[in-house]
This record gives structure tokens, sequence and C-alpha cells, in this order.
């Protein structure tokens, strides 16, 4: 009978709400978060981000300076010694002062073509800050949601763990009373012993996953991240809901790697464009006066001046640019290219995964939640064995494992698709 209580003692205590041993593995700062509050967070305070947006300011200051004109030269000389007179700087009748300004005109429209290029790599400044802003927000989305599902699995060693460490002290205390063989006390050691190890690496992936994504939010080290999502939501998603068309459209007009390639080759268009024109010299014009020092006092002249395009006039700049510009617009080739499969095959994936995760039958869970209430029963009973106990309990925690990993699957296969659409057509909250 005194087995009996102790086991009825047990069970009321393993079946009770499990808190205390969940909460003294998680740190005194926890935060709570949805997927919407974690990008508001993400986007206030992301470093990257904040960098990336100096660079595309820095690109339009170059905008600034592009449309700027060559600054007037003035050129002013005065004699500064006269060997004859033994005197510096001579005046009246023996001095001599020279006086010329000179403007520079940019011709071949290089000043336009500079304005151009300036403002097509602030375009491209611009596409590197969405890209970076995707990129983040994928790697946001991704850990997000795997950590809720990692916290989810580790709910159910949280109570068998709780659950077998009671059944040790309690057997412990009735050590050599003849209750319970040595070789059982073993078997429900070891199984706790290989239930804290899977459950120290849960949680060390727990912790890599945590740590990546505080960096991304730039929450307070330590701090303790719990994802919250909408499962209804999340359940009622669908990878019938677009066409493979309108997620190829999506992906073409707002992919930004695409943008990016199709930037560069723009780039190098006007690059080449550019170079071009440098092989025309640049004109000077130029007005002077001289006081003393021309055929006449006081003479005030005006001027041209040219570089002549007999040797550099070039070439080599304009060949590599021209060679850039091929290898920027087939780059572009190989981008689009990849855009179609990632989409292609990021369908697939989702429709895969939706079709696992519609096989998981609700109704199944819910009989293994009632069967392990009746098989606790009947241990209690001693109709089964401790065995045949933990047996079962082990293939509950696998159950509840899976269904996790087939829901986690599923909603990242979710997330490539609005990754590789470059558009969010699936929501998590």
């Amino acid at each position: 009978m005194k087995i009996i209580a102790l086991l009825a003692a047990w069970i009321a205590m393993s079946c009770a709400p499990l808190h205390a041993y969940p909460q003294t593995r998680l740190p005194v700062d926890t935060l709570t978060l949805t997927l919407d509050s974690a990008e508001s967070y993400f986007l206030q305070r992301n470093f990257q981000l904040l960098a990336q947006k100096y660079n595309i300011d820095a690109e339009r200051a170059l905008i600034i300076q592009a449309r700027l004109w060559p600054n007037p030269n003035l050129d002013v000389s005065h004699g500064l010694y006269s060997g004859t007179l033994n005197q510096f700087f001579p005046t009246g009748n023996n001095d001599q002062t020279t006086v010329q300004v000179s403007q520079l005109f940019l011709l071949a429209r290089k000043r336009n073509k500079q304005i151009k290029l300036a403002e097509a790599n602030t375009r491209l400044a611009e596409y590197q800050f969405y890209d970076l802003l995707r990129t983040l927000k994928y790697t946001l989305h991704t850990d997000f949601l795997n950590i809720y599902y990692l916290q989810q699995s580790a709910k159910v060693y949280d109570e068998e763990i709780y659950s077998l460490q009671r059944v040790v002290t309690a057997f412990e205390s009735t050590s050599g009373k003849g209750y319970i063989s040595q070789k059982e006390m073993i078997r429900i050691k070891a199984q706790l012993y290989s239930l804290e190890h899977e459950y120290s690496d849960l949680i060390n992936q727990i912790h890599d996953v945590q740590s990546e994504l505080r960096l991304i939010l730039q929450a307070t080290p330590g701090t303790y991240l719990r994802p919250v999502i909408d499962t209804t939501t999340v359940a009622g998603l669908s990878p019938a809901a677009y066409s493979l068309n309108v997620l190829l459209d999506s992906a073409y007009q707002n992919r930004t790697d695409l943008l990016i390639s199709k930037a560069n080759t723009s780039i190098g268009d006007l690059t080449y464009s550019y170079q071009k024109s440098l092989a025309v010299p640049d004109l000077t014009v130029y007005t002077g006066f001289d006081e003393q020092g021309s055929y006449l006092n006081n003479f005030y002249s005006i001027g041209i001046q040219m570089d002549l395009p007999f040797w550099n006039r070039n070439q080599g700049n304009v060949k590599s640019a021209k060679l850039i510009s091929e290898l920027n617009r087939t780059t572009q080739k190989g981008v689009e290219a990849m855009v179609q499969e990632n989409v292609v095959t990021a369908l697939q994936k989702a429709f895969a995964q939706d079709q696992l995760y519609k096989k998981i039958d609700p109704a199944f869970s819910r009989e293994f939640n009632r069967l392990l209430g009746e098989v606790v029963s009947n241990y209690q009973k001693r109709n089964i064995s401790l065995l045949d106990f933990l047996d079962f309990y082990d293939s509950f925690k696998e159950n509840v494992l899976a269904e996790n990993t087939v829901r986690f699957n599923r909603v990242s296969a979710f997330e490539d698709l609005n990754y590789y659409t470059g558009t969010n057509f699936f929501k998590f909250q």
C-alpha cells in the first residue's frame, strides 16, 4: 500500500501545472514579442541598417558635387626682384604685372554623364540598403519562428524531466525497502540522463538562435526572447493562394539582388559612355592682362587652350569599361535565371511541406494525451511495467517533436517564398 500511495502522490505532482522547473532555465529579463513588434524593434535599432542609411546620404552628396561647375582659375604674377635696379618688388615703370583668368569647359557632355553616374550610384546604394533589409528581415523571421517551435519542443522535455526527477526522488526515498528493483531504478535514471542530455542540446540550440536574433534586434545581451505567433493565421496559410506567374512577376519587380544587378549594368553602360567622352579634350577659355611684358604695354588678351588627342585618347579605359559593361549584363542574366529557379523551387517545397503538415491528425494528438492519462493510471495499478510506461512517454515526446519540426519547416517554406519573391505574401500575424 505504501508504494501505491507513493506512486499516487508522484502522479498527482506530475500532472500538476509545471512552472517551477522551466522558469529556473529562463533569465530574469524576458522579452515577449510578436513578429510585428520584433520588426518594429529591429527597424529602430539595427546598426547595420543605420550605417547603410549613411552610405545612401553620402552617395546623394556626390550628386550635388557632380552638378557643380569647375572653378575659374586666377593667375597673378608680379616682379619679385630686379637685378638691374637691385630692388625687390620694383614699382612704377620698372615693375611687371600679369593677370590671367581662365575657365574650364567640359565637352562631350561630361558633366551631364557625371551627374547620371552619381544618380545611378545613389540608386545602387538604395537597392543595397533594401537588400540588406530584406536579408536581415528574412533572418529575423526565420530565427523568430525557429525559436518559437524549439521552445514548444522544450516544453515536452521540461514535463518529462520534471516527472522523472520526481520518480527518482520518490524511489530513492524507498531504496532498500524492496518496492523497486535496482535494475528498474537504473533504467529510470538512464532515461532521465538521456532526456537531460537531449534537453541540454536543445537549450544550446535555442541560445545560439537567440544570440543571432538579439544581434539583429540589438536587444540587451542575455535577454530571453519569447516569440508569440498567431497559430490560427499560420494554419490558414496555403501555397495555392498565389499563382506561379504572380510570384515570378513580383520577384522580377521587387527582388533587390536583381535590382542591384540591373543597377550595376546601368552603371557599367554609363561608365562606358563617360570613358568615351573623356577621349574628347576639354576646352579652357582665358583672358589676361600683361603690364609691360608684351609687345604693347597694358596688353589685354583672350585665348583658348585644349589638349591635342594625338597619343592618349583614353583607349585603355574605354576598352576596360566596355568589357565591364558586358560582364555586368551577363551577370544580370544569371541573376534573372536564379530568381526564376529560386521561386519555382521554393513553391515546390511549400506545397510539399504543406501536404506533410496536412497529414498531422489533431485527433491523434488528443488521443495520445488521453491514452497518456490511462497509461499513468494503469502504471499506478501495476497493470503495465515501468518500461512500457517510459516507452509510451518517449513516443509521445517524439510525436510532439516531429510535429513541431513539420510545422517549422512549413512556415520556413512560406518565409522562403516571401524572401525569393521580395514581397510579404504570407504573413504569420
